[in-house]
């Protein structure tokens, strides 16, 4: 039987809905707890998950600034959206380009979980605790490069496959520390093998992380209805302002780019950074506002991104 939205909406509650979500156990995490969401709403509603392979996932032996960037975890998930087999994408937010394809929006975000990177170990309890030599691993150039900036003796290794795939390469010792984001270990219930929270300065994440975006096509008014009730306001203007900042400055996988927005009181501060690779050189910006709207967010996010820019951060851009 078709549910209503409610009684001012022509619009009927969805009968059955296909979560298109890459296959990993994080990325399975995400589409279950999207699903669970959407039988919440809608009980009637039956709430399917499409499991799928990105090239972002078979391609483990290169970083991803060389291989193409965030689009390869999200490609193949749209062309299910795209020829009908699913209604809908949930991404982790850090992994969806700045500017959507065309026929293609972020229509939700989900409320964000903690956005910092956490340090892992099994022999030492802090980066400051690794000797001279010892091997880091990490995915990020972000990561990368804050690292050198602060422990120029450590190893900095490139650390590519899923949460599982990275934290066995750390327990057979292939690393003495890797780096990830809290979120993902939060979320698959490993909060017990952090064994230090990196400060959001000068950790800075990157934008997004921690957020759930859910994606769908343009011409698909319906499911732009359907999820606004798991819309959360707060995480949707900071991740637009740290959005805003990354798009600006041509955000990939290629540059090394913080941004990362939060509430304090009435207003949303951002902190922001870009940096070589090395860590040799970095310009850093923050700012702070009243925000009541995704405009307002985005021209916070613009004017840090000038700042950034007005410090020369365009010689730090590939």
């Amino acid at each position: 039987m078709v549910q209503h939205l409610n009684s001012s909406s022509s619009l009927a509650a969805p009968e059955r809905l296909v979560i298109a979500s890459r296959e990993s156990r994080l990325a399975m995490w995400q589409a279950e707890h999207l699903q669970s969401c959407l039988k919440t709403l809608y009980p009637a509603c039956h709430v399917e998950i499409l499991g799928m392979t990105t090239r972002g996932d078979q391609i483990l032996d290169r970083t991803l600034s060389k291989v193409g960037g965030k689009g390869l975890f999200v490609k193949e998930l749209e062309a299910a959206l795209e020829d009908g087999r699913a209604d809908l994408a949930v991404h982790s937010l850090k992994d969806v380009p700045m500017i959507m394809p065309d026929g293609f929006d972020l229509t939700c975000v989900m409320s964000r979980e903690d956005a910092r990177d956490a340090f892992v170990s099994n022999d030492y309890a802090s980066l400051e605790a690794l000797p001279q030599g010892a091997v880091v691993g990490t995915s990020s150039l972000r990561r990368e490069a804050i690292l050198r900036l602060h422990f120029p003796h450590l190893v900095i290794q490139p650390l590519r496959g899923n949460l599982d795939t990275r934290m066995g390469k750390l327990d057979r010792g292939e690393y003495q520390a890797i780096i990830l984001a809290a979120a993902g270990l939060k979320r698959l219930g490993l909060a017990s093998r952090i064994k230090a929270y990196l400060p959001l300065d000068p950790y800075t994440p990157a934008a997004g992380q921690g957020a759930l975006g859910i994606e769908t096509l343009s011409k698909r008014t319906d499911m732009k209805a359907w999820l606004a009730p798991l819309n959360d306001h707060p995480t949707l203007l900071a991740v637009s302002a740290e959005r805003m900042v990354s798009r600006q400055l041509g955000g990939s996988c290629e540059v090394p780019l913080a941004a990362h927005a939060m509430w304090n009181e009435s207003q949303l501060s951002i902190r922001s950074f870009v940096a070589s690779v090395d860590g040799s050189k970095i310009c850093l910006a923050s700012g702070a506002a009243s925000i009541k709207t995704i405009a307002d967010a985005e021209a916070l996010g613009l004017s840090v991104a000038q700042d950034l820019l007005s410090q020369g951060a365009s010689a730090l851009l590939p």
